[in-house]
């Protein structure tokens, strides 16, 4: 009789780090007492006896590899397409993670109940049958294609899937699932790993898109070991303040399309609905021209958006001045006000700055620093700028304003919005005369100054 083997190593509870032997601190993100010891394989006999010798894949040259146009499968689901580069791909593993509370579990009942004509088996170990009927029916959405199956056992799983064969397989979540495998409980480093090594064979070899739901640890990173995001084809974070209407997709980790897309939802009764026109919501309603606001004209991803910026400069109250930023890096913050120091002479360094994106999304786009120049001067001059003018540009080291890209589309953007006046870089080559909206170019801070409060 075989000798039974069991292999065990220490594992960071909280980061997933892996140690040959217990310690007091984990040496990769410095919390104490997160190690604990794991069963990772359980073996009986040699690990080269069951070694398969029928593989049928077989090297081949670049050149030799045919090419074919994977068909992705489109849902109802418009911004969730956008920000997976156009649909799921067939055998892709895509990793959902969020908040809790935040919405994961409704837009993925949503995606299951809303895809016509197409077999999805949506596996929860953490609700009851009833609990996601009931979910079901605020929805509104009903299809008798979509299965809801409640259990936590890989093996279990595995055998209701022969027996439906389903062209979608949602887990929710995968933190829940536990695997006969591994002698370790559901959550740990171990079973994740395993559980999801099975589920990534599963979707590659039949073809078969798989959807994963996972917690996130009190640093906003995804629960388990870091090799699960390796594993995975897609990363997306749903994000967003659950005092809140409006939640936002983003693709972290995307092997079939662009990381910079943007999907918006807003929260409502019976689910979440999606926000086609975002410019909309980005920018504030208000009865009367207020000083330290503008809007700029961004590009997340390939879809234009018009968002309003805040600022407030007030006189330091305490010793050291505060600098905040919500929704902006603060580094580059930083580097503005400096700049609004050093080359245009304006005294800012003894002031509090405090700067706001609106709509509670963060951005990355370089070229709004010239509307966040331009709401900062506007709260230390304490005068309006006009909600009919928007700002498009990127602010360099020594005060000039560099070209922004793709500045035809948030020209049209901001023109279909009903914007009269548009503030660019002098350095970007349009034809003006093809656009409606007046178009003002500049090559300097202090000429955009001069435009606007002399």
């Amino acid at each position: 009789m075989a000798k039974t083997k069991v292999k065990t190593a220490y594992f960071c509870q909280n980061c997933g780090a892996q140690y040959p032997k217990w310690q007091g601190q984990c040496s990769a993100c410095k919390e104490w007492n997160t190690i604990v010891e794991e069963v990772v394989q359980k073996e009986v006999g040699k690990p080269w006896a069951n070694k398969r010798t029928d593989s049928k894949s077989k090297a081949l040259k670049v050149a030799d590899i045919s090419l074919t146009t994977e068909s992705r499968i489109k849902t109802d689901n418009t911004e969730l397409d956008r920000v997976l580069g156009g649909g799921i791909v067939p055998g892709a593993v895509v990793l959902l993670g969020g908040e809790p509370g935040i919405g994961k579990s409704t837009l993925m009942l949503q995606l299951a109940l809303g895809l016509k004509n197409f077999k999805t088996l949506y596996v929860s170990g953490e609700e009851s049958a009833k609990q996601i009927k009931m979910r079901a029916e605020r929805l509104g959405e009903g299809s008798s294609d979509c299965l809801i199956l409640t259990e936590t056992s890989t093996q279990n799983i595995f055998t209701h899937i022969d027996a439906v064969k389903p062209n979608l397989l949602v887990i929710d979540s995968i933190q829940t699932l536990h695997s006969q495998a591994i002698d370790a409980s559901p959550g740990s480093v171990s079973q994740i790993r395993e559980s999801a090594s099975e589920l990534l064979r599963f979707a590659k070899e039949t073809a078969t898109p798989v959807i994963l739901i996972g917690h996130i640890t009190k640093d906003g990173g995804i629960a388990g070991p870091k090799i699960l995001e390796h594993m995975v084809d897609v990363v997306l974070q749903f994000e967003g303040d659950r005092n809140h209407i409006y939640r936002i997709l983003r693709a972290q980790k995307n092997r079939f399309g662009s990381t910079s897309e943007l999907g918006i939802y807003e929260m409502v009764s019976h689910g979440l609905r999606e926000v086609h026109n975002p410019s909309k919501i980005l920018i504030s309603q208000k009865d009367e021209a207020l000083s330290g606001t503008a809007i700029s004209a961004t590009i997340e991803g390939v879809r234009p958006m018009l968002i309003e910026v805040q600022a407030l400069v007030s006189t330091a109250v305490y010793g050291t001045p505060q600098r905040s930023a919500t929704g902006f890096d603060l580094r580059r913050l930083s580097m503005l006000l400096a700049v609004l120091e050093k080359r245009c002479g304006f005294r800012l360094g003894a002031k509090d700055v405090f700067l706001n994106i609106t709509g509670g999304i963060k951005v990355d786009d370089p070229s709004i620093d010239l509307c966040v120049v331009a709401a900062i001067l506007s709260s230390n001059e304490d005068v309006a700028i006009s909600d009919k003018i928007c700002f498009a540009g990127e602010v360099g080291l020594s005060g000039e304003i560099r070209p922004a890209t793709r500045i035809e589309q948030r020209i049209l953007e901001a023109e279909k919005l009903g914007f009269e006046q548009i503030f660019i870089s002098k350095y970007n080559k349009i034809e003006v005369g093809k656009f409606a909206i007046n178009i003002l170019s500049f090559g300097k801070i202090e000429e955009i100054y001069q435009t606007l409060f002399n």
